[in-house]
């Protein structure tokens, strides 16, 4: 029997306040590394999602987002488009992980299953650090992906 082919990939941009927090939560992530799981960093083009997702059986992507009302911190996870819940959301990339996913439809290039951690943003202006809401919840999210993870061996 083969094992499931399982990536983590932190999106964003850790110059860029909170796009920085799927970095965050894969650093996390490695502190106490996961048996059997790849862990990346991608800075959200759509070629490097599909390089990075392509051949895994479960991709979880953490990455910021940008929400019209923003709660700064709050999480969303969702399945295949990666779009949250709710009006007035996109990525804090020129192109999302929506385009990524249907171009990878597109080319034949997408997981067997994809889940994704979106944060509300507070501040995406250049600059280092994420802002104390977004910063709380890497360990909350970090906690998501292992139960996820975990969930997914049984």
């Amino acid at each position: 029997m083969t094992s499931r082919r399982v990536v983590v990939i932190g999106v964003g941009n850790e110059y860029r306040h909170d796009d920085g927090v799927g970095l965050a939560v894969v650093t996390e992530l490695g502190e106490r590394p996961i048996p059997g799981v790849t862990t990346m960093i991608c800075d959200g083009e759509p070629a490097a999602l599909l390089d990075a997702w392509s051949t895994a059986d479960l991709a979880v992507v953490v990455d910021a987002v940008l929400c019209e009302p923003s709660t700064p911190g709050r999480t969303w996870k969702s399945t295949v488009d990666g779009q949250p819940p709710g009006r007035g959301t996109a990525s804090s990339h020129a192109l999302g992980i929506p385009d990524a996913v249907r171009l990878g439809a597109a080319l034949g290039r997408v997981p067997g299953e994809l889940v994704v951690f979106a944060v509300e943003a507070a501040n995406l202006d250049l600059g280092v650090g994420l802002s104390p809401p977004v910063a709380a919840a890497v360990p909350e999210v970090a906690r998501a992906v292992r139960n996820l993870l975990t969930a997914s061996r049984t």
